[in-house]
């Protein structure tokens, strides 16, 4: 390794060429960045007491040395960000000079720091950016027109710094002279001594950071020969950017490779992490690189198709749609091993498929509106394929939902009736969702609500009109103020303005101002509208009533998992149960006395904690679980010793009463030891075990 400081434009006038390899990620810096360094350039040019402005490093691969007589291009691992955002401005202010009088100091401009005059192909230009950027700056610097498939960022960069030389001619000579001031620190790599992904990884590069993916991209490729590069890249990555599209890539693809991840390996990366989850992932990776990375691209031809609408079945289509909508990002490592399942193995139907994803959306909507946390969500896709038998697919997944605990559960039909009678769902994250669905169940051709609104059959003016005073009755506050923004009083108009405050037989049968046309509920095409259109009033008994009927409707809409117990009892595992190896009576610590009464009290409220929490008693202590245990009571003469399983950085304990002992010997399974001498500390303690539990059934981030 080699490292100088050096003149950007001194370097860039040497006939030689800086080339970005395919693994580099495209062109990336966006607006702020390029008006930050047009900033610095321009503060550098016009104060003559600044010699130089520090750009940053560059980090390039020496393929050859001076043992060849042809100059072999650089190949830039770390600064094309920089070097690419320098070149266009320089193109810039070599178009903008061209177009005027200053012609010959464009074309000076032009042969010193945009071409090597005297090379020919490719070799002709300074700076080769990789994959679609590439063709996009040569046509620039060439004048010729664009292809079809061009580098947006590349242009829009471009068309910036083109646009401010126009509005500012006057600073022109200070962006030059700026621009001559750059230094930068060249690292030079030699292949056969130097390993390019090792420091590559340990640069603290400034600009704008490196995404999971491009780390992972570059993981992948930079250690392959250039001809398994080329292949790599051009058969299975660019495939893959290009079916994210290019802005769909930079938002998607971190995402996509943590579920990936998931997936494939049953853990659950932190976003930020995915790319040493990967690493991980590929050290033990039972294959080559090449089956790695079909791997890969093949779960991202599935993602594509779920996530961003690519695909092709039209029922998939639609129900992948439904599921985007509700923004369930957590269930995509499960979808992805059942999609590939279907598409690559199929061990199920299409149809089997389309009632998988029914059901995880039921599922999740279920949840949302009977207000269950979701905080569990993420570990459960992540690991409800454990329990899965892929030789009766939908069935065991079915099992799988009825058979989840408590707080994972499944919401059952009279929950989830109840929920949605009473709850308000107008000021739902997911408003519109619903109303689309139920409107839609068994319509052919499915109505687009876009162009309806939400209407309230009851006004939500507080001061209501003496008609609907009377038509709600005596209790006409407290009716408004329960039912408003229920299911019984919602649905969708395209004439909210026309209706207004009015009162019900108005909006029943009213009229349009202008044509006389009916508009009214009577004469609606709408389903959500078919029982307000020969009701006489509008008031609690009719809310319900409505409610009542749409309910039972939501309930085929969001369809719970339903088995018979015989078939259940293949499913479900053994009962859990404190009868075990041991019993109570085996402590002889808990025979009787103050500390049998503390555990009897402590015993009763961690259990109604959570219906799923059980008793497990083991030789030397009791444990308590969820899945695991989350907190072990080691019965001692005088009193409780609770194990809790938490770290203390973790655990909200202002009393202090809790003792890190992660790094010390200990009874528990836990962190975090803790005393019970006195029923008066109990209920301060179930608060300190409830943080155990809740982060137990937290998924992990």
């Amino acid at each position: 390794m080699k490292a100088s400081e050096a003149n950007l434009m001194e370097v860039l006038e040497k006939p030689r060429q800086f080339r970005i390899p395919i693994y580099q990620r495209n062109y990336a810096w966006g607006e702020v960045q390029c008006e930050q360094l047009l900033n610095d350039v321009l503060a550098a040019g016009s104060n003559t007491q600044v010699a130089t402005h520090f750009l940053g490093t560059i980090v390039y691969v020496e393929r050859a040395q001076s043992i060849l007589v042809k100059q072999e291009p650089l190949m830039v691992i770390d600064g094309q960000q920089r070097l690419t955002t320098v070149t266009l401005m320089l193109l810039a202010l070599y178009y903008h000079l061209a177009n005027g009088p200053a012609n010959e100091q464009a074309e000076a401009i032009r042969r010193r720091f945009l071409i090597n005059p005297n090379e020919s192909g490719e070799l002709v230009y300074k700076v080769v950016l990789s994959d679609i950027d590439r063709p996009t700056l040569i046509s620039l610097i060439d004048g010729t027109p664009m292809p079809d498939v061009h580098s947006e960022r590349v242009m829009a960069n471009y068309e910036l710094f083109k646009e401010w030389f126009e509005a500012n001619p006057e600073k022109l000579d200070a962006v030059y002279l700026g621009l001559s001031k750059l230094e930068i620190v060249a690292v030079a790599l030699e292949r056969q001594r130097d390993n390019p992904q090792l420091v590559f990884e340990s640069m603290n590069s400034t600009g704008l950071d490196l995404s999971q993916a491009d780390l992972i991209r570059n993981y992948v490729l930079m250690g392959q020969e250039p001809n398994e590069q080329e292949a790599l890249y051009s058969y299975y990555w660019r495939s893959m950017e290009d079916g994210f599209g290019q802005a769909a890539y930079a938002r998607h693809f971190d995402s996509f490779m943590r579920h990936y991840l998931t997936a494939v390996t049953n853990e659950i990366p932190n976003i930020s992490k995915v790319y040493a989850a990967f690493k991980r992932y590929a050290s033990d990776y039972d294959g080559t690189i090449r089956d790695l990375v079909t791997e890969v691209h093949t779960y991202a031809k599935h993602y594509c198709a779920m996530a961003l609408g690519k695909e092709t079945h039209p029922r998939l289509k639609q129900a992948f749609k439904d599921l985007r909508e509700l923004k369930v990002d957590v269930a995509y490592p499960l979808l992805l091993e059942v999609y590939h399942d279907y598409q690559e193995k199929g061990l199920l139907s299409a149809e089997e498929l389309e009632q998988i994803v029914r059901l995880i959306e039921s599922y999740v909507f279920r949840r949302a509106v009977c207000g269950i946390p979701t905080n569990s969500m993420n570990r459960t896709f992540a690991r409800f394929t454990h329990s899965l038998k892929k030789d009766r697919y939908l069935e065991s997944v079915k099992a799988a939902f009825v058979l989840l605990p408590s707080y994972r559960r499944f919401p059952t039909d009279n929950e989830f009736r109840s929920a949605l009678c009473e709850r308000d769902l107008y000021h739902f994250r997911n408003l519109r969702y619903w109303l689309r669905r139920l409107e839609n169940d068994g319509r052919k051709e499915p109505v687009h609500i876009d162009e309806f609104t939400v209407e309230h059959v009851m006004p939500q003016n507080p001061e209501l009109s003496a008609e609907w005073c009377k038509a709600l009755g005596p209790k006409w506050q407290s009716v408004q103020e329960a039912y408003l923004h229920t299911l019984g009083n919602l649905t969708l108009t395209a004439y909210n303005s026309s209706y207004s405050d009015k009162p019900f037989l108005h909006k029943r049968d009213a009229t349009d101002y202008e044509t006389g046309r009916p508009i009214g509920f009577a004469h609606s095409p709408l389903h959500l509208n078919s029982d307000l259109r020969h009701l006489e009033t509008w008031n609690e008994e009719t809310i319900l009533t409505r409610a009542k009927r749409l309910s039972e409707t939501a309930l085929g809409v969001w369809q719970a998992p339903s088995l018979d117990n015989d078939i259940l009892e293949v499913y479900r595992g053994p009962v859990q149960s404190c009868d075990g190896e041991y019993a109570l009576e085996d402590h002889p610590n808990l025979a009787g006395g103050l500390v049998r009464e503390l555990f009897d009290a402590l015993s009763t409220e961690v259990l109604a904690l959570d219906p799923c929490v059980y008793q497990d008693v083991k030789k030397l202590y009791v444990a308590f679980k969820a899945e695991t245990n989350f907190v072990d009571v080691i019965p001692q003469t005088k009193r409780l010793l609770l194990s809790l399983n938490i770290s203390a950085t973790d655990l909200e304990d202002p009393r202090g009463l809790g003792r890190d002992v992660a790094s010390l010997g200990r009874w528990g399974n836990g962190d975090v030891e803790l005393p019970l001498t006195s029923l008066n500390d109990l209920p301060y303690v179930i608060g300190l075990i409830r943080q155990a539990l809740e982060q137990q059934m937290d998924s992990s981030s």
